[in-house]
């Protein structure tokens, strides 16, 4: 049997060999509670606090202090939705796009009913580019916060965030973004976009499952989410996981100086120009031109992406639907409905790369393509010379 190929990197990236080496030491050789202060907890205190260094490096954050280590992404997000409202009573309302991760877009939804949040959510175009006209009619006095994704997970579109700052912070807005997808992708950099939170994942980036973090601007009023203890200096409480810290560590050192994503790039565009002469309907949805190095949502009009991705799992190829679809139902998924293509979401794949793979893998998933899409629509499909 030849080996899997894995094309489901927004989902999760295979582990990195080093950070998992770097995860068992720690494992074995850092017993200690961080908190400790004995010299076994000093030794995990200096692991965590490398990593919140290497972290901070990723993002070009100037501070390792402004990095607050949590479960991951999702409990990011929340963190820094209610951190903000908390601590800025006196502004209701959240302005935020139409296509943002489950995670933002339910917590709002909750906040509206529970706390009367007023959120405002700024429309997409056919590509997924934010509609700015509407994001700046959003603003006035009364936002608290603008929490707006740095790249889609779907379909890879980036927003401009260091052009959005500005007119937030100009209405005395705070301004947040879910950078998940972006760090290791994209480049990042606080300092020069001025964001005030961003949140991680490093799951994302070749890292262990179930650690992430939250830059956090040293001069932000926070109230954290998770208390009962003076851990991540009373931001987060609970016993620091020192063996994930310190894979993430590991895991954003190797994103900032062994990206190689140009390569990917390469791959990603070979694979929807082949694509494109195998079926030429075949639609790319997200921006062209400012678009994830790794990320390819294709819809395959007339094609059911259930039955596409099974064959395709029974050939050995892990990809994933281009959009969510309702528990024990085929409902149109909320990012492609947002950006007007709620007739493609039954139809649309998401191939998503990483640094593990290669020209093999995109090979092996050409070959497999002309099969399943005669027997998923009955129609014969060539394979080009």
């Amino acid at each position: 049997m030849p080996e899997p190929v894995y094309l489901d990197a927004n989902a999760t990236t295979p582990v990195e060999p080093r950070v998992a080496e770097a995860m068992l030491a720690a494992l074995i050789e850092l017993p200690g509670n961080p908190s400790s202060g004995h010299s076994a907890g000093r030794a995990a205190r200096r692991a965590v606090e490398s990593a919140r260094r290497e972290v901070a490096a990723l993002i070009g954050a100037g501070r390792s202090g402004e990095i607050i280590f949590t479960s991951g992404g999702s409990e990011s997000n929340v963190t820094a939705l209610r951190a903000v409202l908390a601590a800025r009573p006196g502004r209701r309302t959240v302005v935020t796009s139409a296509v943002e991760h489950a995670s933002i877009h339910a917590t709002l939804d909750r906040l509206a009913v529970t706390d009367g949040i007023v959120v405002r959510e700024v429309p997409v175009d056919g590509s997924g580019r934010l509609d700015i006209n509407a994001y700046q009619a959003a603003l006035d006095a009364n936002v608290a916060l603008v929490t707006l994704m740095a790249a889609n997970n779907e379909t890879g579109t980036l927003f401009p965030i260091p052009d959005l700052v500005p007119a937030a912070h100009a209405v005395g807005a705070l301004f947040h973004t879910d950078a998940v997808q972006a760090a290791g992708r994209a480049e990042i950099d606080v300092a020069q976009s001025g964001v005030d939170m961003l949140s991680l994942s490093a799951h994302k980036l070749h890292g262990p499952k179930g650690v992430g973090a939250l830059y956090v601007r040293r001069d932000i009023p926070f109230h954290g989410l998770v208390t009962g203890g003076g851990q991540e200096r009373g931001r987060r409480a609970g016993t620091e996981n020192v063996p994930g810290i310190v894979g993430f560590g590991v895991a954003a050192g190797l994103a900032r100086t062994q990206s190689d994503m140009g390569r990917v790039a390469m791959l990603r565009d070979r694979l929807e120009s082949a694509v494109a002469a195998i079926l030429p309907e075949t639609s790319v949805l997200g921006d062209p031109q400012h678009r994830l190095v790794n990320t390819s949502c294709l819809a395959f009009p007339g094609f059911d992406a259930e039955m596409m991705l099974d064959r395709l799992d029974r050939s050995g190829i892990a990809a994933s639907a281009g959009s969510a679809c309702a528990a024990g139902g085929r409902q149109p998924g909320r990012v492609l409905v947002a950006m007007g293509h709620g007739n493609l979401s039954g139809s649309a794949i998401r191939f998503s790369l990483s640094r593990f793979n290669d020209k093999t893998d995109i090979d092996r998933l050409l070959m497999a393509l002309p099969s399943i899409l005669r027997q998923t629509r009955g129609t014969r499909v060539e394979v080009p010379a």
